[in-house]
């Protein structure tokens, strides 16, 4: 397959793409790069689909946030993520519909911790609108694409560059498992939830399905 990573220097993106060139080729994409594309952009998206072409699949790792506390953040502070990660993706998803193939696959990034974080509301609103989203839009795709979003919670590696103890993150490797599983599987209108420890993922349908556990855990 031709796959396009966005964000594929940073650590989640570049281990997606590592992962997904041992068996296909990679478009490693990213705001810096030699292929260049930025999610709060939308020309720069329209200039990436018109120089690859048609693709199998799109993966966006790209979509990142911030801790905004409630109280005393700016109204442009509070709502940063508004506009990349959430509107961003949808942007994005809405283009790549003229250039991925027949069956292809838009695979975006939300996310979840297990537990309300500070600063993590506006984040929370926007990875659940995300996931929203990806479920309404799952039924709507032509062609017999598919759209699902990974919502991955700390990955140890993160944590470390930020000097903190990763103990308590996902390898990023195993982050990369779940991107390589949904892009390769047959996933539809799922979220997926790569989790530390767990032999499989944490997933629930477009159809309704719920968690092994029966429980959402909180998105933020």
């Amino acid at each position: 397959m031709k796959v396009i990573v966005i964000g594929a220097t940073g650590v989640i993106g570049g281990a997606v793409a590592g992962a997904l060139e041992a068996g296909h080729e990679v478009i490693r994409v990213s705001r810096g790069g030699t292929t260049r594309a930025d999610l709060e952009d939308p020309a720069s998206i329209d200039a990436l689909f018109a120089t690859v072409g048609e693709v199998d699949a799109v993966v966006c790792c790209a979509a990142g946030g911030r801790l905004a506390p409630l109280v005393s953040s700016s109204d442009e502070d509070f709502t940063h993520g508004l506009e990349s990660k959430l509107l961003g993706q949808v942007r994005l998803l809405r283009r790549a519909l003229e250039h991925v193939r027949d069956g292809g696959s838009i695979t975006l990034t939300g996310g979840t911790f297990e537990k309300p974080t500070p600063g993590s509301a506006f984040g929370a609103l926007v990875n659940a609108g995300l996931e929203a989203f990806v479920r309404a839009a799952a039924i709507e795709m032509p062609r017999g694409l598919r759209v699902n979003v990974i919502s991955p919670g700390w990955v140890r590696e993160t944590l470390e560059k930020l000097g903190m103890d990763g103990a308590d993150g996902t390898p990023v490797r195993e982050v990369a498992r779940a991107y390589v599983e949904v892009v390769t599987g047959k996933a539809r209108g799922e979220v997926v939830v790569p989790a530390a420890g767990h032999a499989g993922f944490e997933r629930w349908q477009v159809t309704g399905d719920t968690p092994p556990d029966g429980e959402r855990p909180f998105i933020a």
